[in-house]
């Protein structure tokens, strides 16, 4: 029987849908119903969530300065709080979790407004606009990275880290083992939905620049967008090199725990799975994340020695192919980033924040939920 139902709230790009995945399956494990409000953005990854049900709320961000546009998403976030308050009060949610994007906006306003306890999660080292807007009104705020004696509400703060899924536990167990002279290099490159472009022009030039000993090492694993497809992976093929080149790749935390090196963006999701499974990274913040989240995720990494950061302004190919030469033949320093990323996750992410929301629907207060773990 279950113990009750918990409605988790999530925008519909991965950052905010995998860390409520992976509190879902926690959850679950412990007793609970799970069901989740999202937008129609999230449908790619519904048939993996494990939810009794996926809602779609009507929500919208107020980003346009024009008066018509701001008084359409004022209506539609009216109307999607409605439809929120009428689903909580059908469900009876012992707690509503929010993970930031605009559509946990009307659910959480309504929990908040019903009495219902909630909680927001937020998994970058800068707090969100969404959950920004929240804040002041829910009685807990988990951060991937947030601290919890800094920022505006440092009384109802935990810093929890960032809940992965279960496939990145699983990866984690396996250990790094050096790539050394004249042994396959296997180098993971990916950038997300609005950050692979870049990659996608620069990695097949600096590939072609290193020398003939170490690109017959490489072995490449690289996200493309489906319009990059065709160019990447005809500049493969002229380089005659071992590589596997696609827009999404579903076995992707395996080939990090196969990885001797990761390229890639520094969305919070990428950094807390990196550090999890401890893996060397090249970090490259989106240069045009709001808010300059990316920077600051990238920025937590670096300062365990886990990872290199690198502007995008600073960046090219001459300088990606000089990092890939110099690692690629110091397996040892490649070996000490490993460690020092791996030292810097929280595998126990999920557990911890799963706590949290049962000490939250209990009505403990954040000190005594602290106080516990302690």
């Amino acid at each position: 029987m279950s113990k009750g139902i918990i409605l988790l709230a999530a925008g519909g790009t991965g950052g905010h849908v995998f860390p409520a995945e992976a509190l879902a399956y926690e959850l679950k494990a412990r007793g609970y119903s799970v069901h989740l409000v999202t937008d129609s953005r999230a449908e790619r990854f519904a048939g993996k969530f494990p939810a009794e049900e996926i809602h779609v709320v009507p929500s919208a961000t107020i980003g346009s300065k024009n008066p018509v546009a701001v008084a359409r998403s004022l209506w539609t976030l009216w109307t999607g709080m409605r439809a929120a308050k009428k689903l909580i009060q059908q469900l009876k949610p012992a707690v509503v979790v929010g993970f930031g994007g605009y559509p946990t906006v009307p659910p959480l306003l309504a929990a908040t407004r019903l009495g219902v306890p909630s909680m927001i999660h937020e998994q970058n080292a800068v707090m969100g606009r969404a959950n920004k807007a929240l804040a002041q009104r829910v009685q807990a705020i988990a951060g991937g990275f947030l601290p919890e004696n800094g920022g505006a509400y440092p009384e109802k703060t935990v810093t929890t880290g960032n809940p992965v899924r279960p496939a990145i536990i699983e990866a984690a167990k396996v250990p790094y083992r050096p790539s050394h002279a004249g042994e396959p290099f296997n180098l993971v490159v990916f950038g997300g939905s609005q950050g692979a472009q870049y990659f996608s022009k620069a990695m097949p030039t600096a590939i072609s620049l290193l020398d003939d000993e170490l690109r017959a090492r490489l072995r490449i694993t690289q996200q493309v967008r489906p319009e990059d497809m065709e160019m990447v992976s005809g500049c493969v093929a002229k380089l005659e090199m071992g590589a596997d080149i696609a827009p999404f790749f579903t076995d992707m935390a395996q080939r990090l725990a196969n990885a001797h090196l990761v390229i890639c963006r520094s969305g919070a999701s990428t950094v807390s799975e990196i550090s999890v499974i401890g893996r060397p990274a090249v970090l490259v913040p989106y240069p045009h994340a709001l808010d300059h989240d990316q920077a600051a995720n990238a920025a937590a990494l670096a300062a365990t020695g886990g990872a290199k950061v690198i502007p995008q302004s600073e960046l090219s190919a001459e300088k990606i192919a000089s990092i890939l030469a110099h690692v690629m033949n110091d397996p040892e320093k490649l070996a000490r980033m490993a460690a020092a990323a791996k030292q810097a996750g929280k595998p126990d992410a999920a557990n911890l924040l799963a706590g949290m929301v049962e000490a939250i629907a209990a009505g403990r207060t954040v000190a005594e939920f602290k106080g516990t773990q302690s």
